[in-house]
Formats: C-alpha cells, sequence, structure tokens
C-alpha cells in the first residue's frame, strides 16, 4: 500500500468515523415516534412518572388505540373519548353516589389533560384543555373547605387564578398564603390538586398560570413577572390573607419567576420554595442546541412548548437570540437581596442544568436552603425513590409551613 493509499484509507476512516458520530448525536436528539411515545407513556403511567402521575395505564392504552400518527388533533380526539366517559358516568352519579362521581370527574380530568399535553397547540388539543378545566372544576365542588374561581383585572386582562384558604372556624384572624406558580406544561390545576395538603396547617393558597401558560393573559418577556407582582396586590387586599406572611412556590419555569420574585418582591414575600429553577446556563444557545432539542427526560415536544410560551418567537433562531435576555445574569439581578429560599433540584437534571442551582445558591444576601438530590433529574424526582408526590409532602409543605409561621413576640 502506497503512502497516499495509506492516507487516503486513514482520511475515509476518519470521515466514517465523523459521518457515524453525527448520526448517533442526531438519534440522540431527535423526537421520539409516536410508537416511542406510546411505549414510554404506558411505562411511565405503570411507575407513576410525571407527566402521568396519577392516569390509569388502562386508560393510557384504550386512548392509544385510536391515535396512529403524531397528528395533535387525532392524539386530543383519542384521549377525550375516554374521558367523556367517565365525565358523562361522573355527572349521572352525582347525586347517587358522589364520591364514585368526584372520582370520576378527578379521572376525566386527568386523561383530558394529558390529552392537550404538552400545550393546546391545535383546535382538538384545545377542546381537551377546555374540557380539563370543565371536569377539574366539576371535580372542585367537592371541595372542603371550597375552591374559590378568582379573576383579577389586569392590562384590559384578566388573570385567573384558585383560590382556597382553611376554614376561617379554625383560623385565628387572617391566614397566611402560598403563590403557587406552574411550570411550563403542567397547569395550576394540577396545583391547586397538590397544594390541598397544606390547608390543614392553616395555610391558605392561591394557584395562577404562569406567563404564556395555561390561562395567563401574557406571554414570556423580560418584564412578565408584572403579573405576579398583581397577583400579591391581589392576595394583600383580601381581609382574610395576612398581608406580611405571603410566599411564593414555583415549578420549573414558574421557579424561574419564583426566584426573580424573591429579588424584585423580596419585601413582600417572606420566602419562595423553587423546584430547578432556570436561572443562567439554561438560556444559553448551547444549552437549547445541546440539551433541550429532542430531549428524552421530556417526553415530546418541549422545545415547541418552549417556544410557545415566547412573546414573539416563532423561529428556533428567533429562540436562540431570545432566550439570553431571560438570563437573571443578563438583567443584573442575581446576587442582589432577595427573600429567603429553599431550591429544590436533581444532579442529573439534563431539562435545567444543576449549575444554575449552585449558582443560584451563591448569590444573594440571605441564605437560602437546599434539597439537591444526586440521583435526581428535573425536579429532583426519582421514580420509584423520590416522586413528585413524596418530595412536596416531605419537603415543600414542611418549608413553607415553617417560613411561614407567625413571627415571635
Amino acid at each position: 500500500m502506497t503512502i497516499k493509499t495509506r492516507f487516503v484509507f486513514v482520511l475515509c476512516l476518519l470521515l466514517c468515523s465523523t459521518l457515524f458520530a453525527l448520526n448517533l448525536f442526531a438519534q440522540e436528539r431527535r423526537e421520539r415516534t409516536i410508537e416511542e411515545i406510546k411505549t414510554e407513556a404506558i411505562r411511565r403511567a405503570e411507575v407513576g412518572q410525571y407527566p402521568l402521575i396519577g392516569l390509569d395505564p388502562t386508560d393510557v392504552r384504550e386512548a392509544f388505540q385510536s391515535i396512529h400518527t403524531a397528528d395533535k388533533d387525532e392524539w386530543a380526539a383519542g384521549f377525550m373519548r375516554v374521558a367523556d366517559r367517565y365525565f358523562n358516568e361522573a355527572k349521572s352519579r352525582e347525586k347517587s353516589d358522589p364520591a364514585k362521581a368526584n372520582a370520576d370527574y378527578v379521572r376525566a380530568w386527568r386523561i383530558d389533560s394529558f390529552g392537550r399535553w404538552p400545550i393546546p397547540a391545535s383546535p382538538g388539543k384545545q377542546r381537551a384543555y377546555e374540557k380539563a378545566i370543565e371536569s377539574f372544576l366539576a371535580h372542585a365542588r367537592f371541595f372542603d373547605p371550597p375552591l374559590e374561581v378568582v379573576r383579577i383585572p389586569f392590562e384590559g386582562k384578566e388573570i385567573i387564578g384558585y383560590l382556597r384558604l382553611p376554614r376561617m372556624t379554625t383560623a385565628k384572624g387572617p391566614v397566611p398564603l402560598v403563590i403557587a406558580v406552574n411550570g411550563l406544561d403542567s397547569r395550576k390545576e394540577d396545583l391547586t390538586e397538590s397544594f390541598g395538603a397544606i390547608l390543614p396547617f392553616g395555610i391558605g393558597f392561591l394557584a395562577v398560570d404562569g406567563p404564556g401558560t395555561g390561562q395567563a393573559p401574557i406571554k414570556v418577556s423580560e418584564t412578565s413577572e408584572r403579573m405576579l407582582s398583581r397577583v400579591i396586590d391581589y392576595a394583600q387586599s383580601r381581609p382574610e390573607i395576612d398581608k406580611n406572611r405571603i410566599a411564593l412556590h414555583g415549578v420549573s419555569w414558574g421557579a424561574y419567576w419564583a426566584t426573580k420574585m424573591a429579588i424584585v418582591e423580596r419585601a413582600r414575600l417572606r420566602g419562595a420554595s423553587a423546584q430547578s429553577p432556570p436561572i443562567a446556563k439554561f438560556f444559553q444557545k448551547e444549552f437549547l442546541m445541546n440539551s433541550l432539542l429532542g430531549n428524552r427526560e421530556y417526553l415530546f415536544d418541549q422545545v415547541p412548548a418552549l417556544m410557545n410560551i415566547l412573546e414573539g418567537v416563532h423561529t428556533l433562531d428567533e429562540m436562540g437570540q431570545y432566550l439570553p435576555k431571560m438570563s437573571l445574569v443578563h438583567q443584573g439581578l442575581l446576587g442582589k437581596p432577595m427573600a429567603p429560599m429553599l431550591i429544590l433540584a436533581g444532579v442529573l437534571d439534563t431539562q435545567v442544568p444543576i449549575e444554575d442551582e449552585y449558582l443560584l445558591l451563591s448569590k444573594g444576601d440571605a441564605p437560602k436552603e437546599a434539597w439537591i438530590n444526586p440521583q435526581g433529574g428535573h425536579l429532583g424526582r426519582q421514580v420509584g425513590v423520590w416522586p413528585d408526590p413524596l418530595i412536596f409532602k416531605r419537603v415543600i409543605i414542611p418549608w413553607l409551613v415553617k417560613t411561614l409561621e407567625p413571627p415571635p413576640n
């Protein structure tokens, strides 16, 4: 073999290796096919993993029987068909068997909510979302203490929230409050279901959809926290609420707002708990392209869902240019005085880099508490060990209760 031939041979080997590596990278970064989504969704339903917490695997399998493509309306129709059966059964049983009716409303809500997941990006998914809200509010009629749907005027529109307060007969004067903000694809209905657990401690909550999600009146921009400031205004206007004992809890994107509010509204917040808040590295184009695109920890369509909540963003290039503006470092906020915080995260999180949480913990003036799971993924969750409900019960609720205790005499 001549030197020239040997050179060409080696060059071909290098080229083939590079193409093979690029092919593997492309496979790793691609979204799941519809069949892969079905398989993974059923598995997650079986183990109680997000976003199928609380869904019966049998219902999921039934819905998938009529879903054969990635068409969004076909997806929504498959889940609405199953949910409608439970909703209709619940309506017929409200008087004869209210407990069963309530359980069926919950089932219909969860199924329809997954029918619109991650975002209502088609007419069918929008209809599934509307049905999910209808089923949830039917379920909420069984709440004691009751749920109040509040409508807060805001810039010619309205902020819709769900307020629940402990019964005044057991509370001594105005009660403390947690304002709860959802993530990219969860909704205020999910938070409302979870935060019922805080009522026995004499603490109320107000759940709202964060900017760009659910029924929020505005999308995400550098100044969208003004919407949550308006929510604090409203909470402080209610005589039943102790305006000096308000905390804020946020999940994922909601945790971004929790962190930002801990800075810009530190005088009005007793504290903020934040699960996997994006802070700085998350907003860089490199992270978008190398971690968020085709992310497998997320079930499907994370980048389209994220693009949907951003104001005036319609392409991946626009997204790459827009996201850095949301960094709390870029905005000059990180390092300023802030309210006390609880930071929850997982070291193995592929959706929000753990470096963001370490950066946040090292900044500001007030000591922070941290719950970092070395084996945890997004939000610190770990299948079979630290599922979402357990983290909420054992970590988040106790911290909020402690933070909202009356000040010493």
